[in-house]
C-alpha cells in the first residue's frame, strides 16, 4: 500500500497539469509546499472531479468469484494465473511483487478524493455552496470507493461480529509520504463509508446532470444499498425511494432500457454481431445514475467462462436478456448443452444503476414484508425485459415472503451474471440467516465433458492483500 501510494504523486501531478495548467503560476521559483496540489480555485477542484480514473476502476475480481459462473477447457489452462486462481477460490489470488488491480485504482482516488475534501474549502473564487457540493462529491465518491474496497477486503457485514472483524485501512488525508497503515474493523469502516454519506447528501446537486458526477440521486441510492448490505433493510428503504424519485428529475435520462423497444427492429441494441449487441458507453447508458466501470474480457473476446445450465433455466425463453449471450465460443464451437457465454456489454456497470436499485428495493419491500410493493418494483424492471405477460412475476411466488425473496434474488442473477454483482450478493447473504447454509461451489468443464468441482470455503470470502502491501507496511495483518 505505501508503495502504490508513492505511485499515485506522479499519476496526479500529470492529471493535474493537463486539468488545471491554466491556473499553475509561471514561476518556477514558485513552488507549492510539499504534499500540496496546484489546485487553488473552486473551478481547479470542480475539474479534477472529472478524471477519467475515477471512472474506470480497473478492478474485475469479482467476476470470475460469482458462483453463476464455470469455466471451460481449452481456454481456462490459457487464462491468466490470476484469473485461474479465483475461479477456484484460491487462498493465494497474486503474486509475491504484484499491485493488485483491485487496490491501485481505488487508492488513487481516495488520494484525490481525500485532496479536495481537505483543501476544498479554503480554495479561492466560488461560493460557499459551490465549495460544500464539491467537497459533497468528493465524500460520496471516497464511500463509493471504500464500499467497494471493504467488500474485497473485509468480512461481510455481521452486526454481531462487526466490531472486531477485520476490515480496511481508513485513509483520510492525502499525504504520500504516510507510512504507516493500520486496518480499521468492518464496523468503523461502514460506520465511516455511512457517515460521509450523511454527511454529503445534503449538498449533493439535485439533479443529476452527468454520469460520471455525483448527484443526491446517486448518494441516496448508494446509501440505500449499503445500509441493505448491513442488514438494516428498515433503513435502507428510505433511501432507495428517494433516489428513485430524484432521477425523475433528472437534467438527463436517467431510466431503465426497454429491451421490447431496443431489440425490436430497428432498435438501439442492433444489431447484434461478433461482440455482441449494441450497447451504449458509461456517459450515455442512460441506466447509469453514477457511472463506474471495469473492461470485462469476459464478455468480449475471452472463452473460459460462462454461465452454468443453472443459472441459464433461471431466464424464461421469452427474457430479451438473453441477447446478450451466446452458445459458441468466440470464433469457436459451440460450449457443453446449457452453457452460455456472455457476448456483451463489454463493460462492468457497477457504480449506481437503476435497475439495481429497483432490485435492492423490491428485496427491502419484501423483508419488511410489503409482497404488493416488492411483486410491483420487480415488475416494473420485467416488464422492460420481456414481453407482455411473460414479465408477470408467478402467483404462486408473489403472495409468500420467502419465495417472493428468492425471486427477487435469482432476478439480480438474471440482471447481473457475469458482471459481479453475484459475488458481492454471496458475501451479504452469507451471514443472512435466511440465506446462510448456501453451498458454492465452481465447475471446471474439460475439452471431453468431465467436469472437475472446487467448493468453496468461508475464508475466501475476503481477498488476501497481495505479500507486496505486507511486506511494505510491517505490522499490518493480512487476511487468513
Amino acid at each position: 500500500m505505501k508503495q502504490i501510494y508513492k505511485n499515485i504523486k506522479g499519476t496526479l501531478a500529470l492529471a493535474l497539469l493537463v486539468t488545471i495548467m491554466g491556473s499553475c503560476r509561471k514561476s518556477f521559483l514558485e513552488v507549492s509546499p510539499k504534499g500540496k496540489l496546484i489546485a487553488q480555485k473552486v473551478s481547479d477542484y470542480n475539474l479534477l472531479l472529472s478524471n477519467l480514473d475515477l471512472v474506470n476502476i480497473g478492478a474485475n475480481a469479482q467476476v470470475p468469484m460469482g458462483d453463476e459462473v464455470v469455466a471451460a477447457e481449452p481456454y481456462f489452462s490459457g487464462a491468466e494465473l490470476k484469473t485461474q486462481r479465483l475461479f477456484r477460490w484460491d487462498d493465494i489470488t497474486y503474486e509475491p511483487n504484484e499491485n493488485a488491480a483491485e487496490l491501485t485504482v481505488p487508492l488513487q482516488n481516495i488520494y484525490m478524493f481525500n485532496k479536495i475534501i481537505n483543501e476544498v474549502p479554503n480554495a479561492t473564487d466560488g461560493t460557499e455552496q459551490e465549495k460544500l457540493s464539491i467537497k459533497a462529491e468528493a465524500m460520496a465518491g471516497r464511500a463509493w470507493t471504500y464500499f467497494l474496497l471493504i467488500n474485497y477486503f473485509g468480512k461481510p457485514y455481521n452486526e454481531a461480529t462487526s466490531a472486531t472483524d477485520l476490515g480496511f485501512p481508513i485513509v483520510k488525508n492525502a499525504d504520500v509520504t504516510e507510512t504507516k497503515f493500520t486496518r480499521a474493523t468492518v464496523k468503523e469502516m461502514y460506520d465511516f463509508i455511512v457517515s460521509d454519506l450523511v454527511a454529503a447528501i445534503p449538498n449533493l446537486p439535485l439533479k443529476t446532470t452527468h454520469r460520471l458526477r455525483m448527484s443526491k440521486a446517486a448518494g441516496e441510492g448508494l446509501l440505500g444499498k449499503v445500509y441493505v448490505f448491513m442488514g438494516k433493510f428498515n433503513e435502507a428503504l428510505p433511501h432507495l425511494n428517494a433516489a428513485l424519485t430524484d432521477i425523475t428529475n433528472a437534467a438527463i435520462p436517467v431510466r431503465l432500457y426497454d429491451y421490447n423497444v431496443t431489440f425490436a427492429t430497428g432498435g438501439a441494441f442492433l444489431p447484434i454481431g461478433l461482440f455482441g449487441p449494441s450497447y451504449p458507453t458509461i456517459p450515455n447508458n442512460e441506466e447509469n445514475v453514477f457511472g463506474k466501470q471495469a473492461f470485462s474480457n469476459w464478455t468480449f473476446a475471452n472463452n473460459e467462462f460462462v454461465v452454468d445450465k443453472k443459472t441459464t433455466d433461471l431466464y424464461d425463453p421469452l427474457d430479451l436478456r438473453l441477447k446478450f449471450y451466446s452458445a459458441n465460443a468466440y470464433s469457436g464451437p459451440a460450449y457443453q448443452s446449457g452453457l452460455l457465454r456472455k457476448i456483451g456489454p463489454n463493460s462492468i456497470q457497477f457504480g449506481v444503476v437503476v435497475p439495481d436499485l429497483y432490485l435492492l428495493r423490491a428485496e427491502c419491500k419484501a423483508r419488511i414484508n410489503d409482497l404488493a410493493g416488492a411483486k410491483a418494483d420487480v415488475e416494473v424492471l420485467r416488464k422492460k425485459r420481456l414481453p407482455g405477460t411473460s414479465s408477470d412475476v408467478p402467483t404462486a411466488v408473489a403472495g409468500q415472503q420467502l419465495p417472493l425473496l428468492k425471486f427477487i434474488i435469482d432476478e439480480r442473477i438474471r440482471e447481473f451474471a457475469m458482471m459481479g454483482y453475484r459475488w458481492f450478493d454471496m458475501r451479504r447473504l452469507s451471514v443472512d440467516p435466511l440465506f446462510g447454509a448456501t453451498t458454492f461451489t465452481h465447475t471446471l468443464y474439460s475439452a471431453t465433458g468431465s467436469t472437475t468441482t472446487f467448493t468453496f470455503r468461508p475464508e475466501r470470502f475476503v481477498l488476501r492483500f497481495p505479500q507486496k502491501i505486507i511486506n511494505e507496511n510491517p505490522g499490518m495483518q493480512n487476511n487468513p
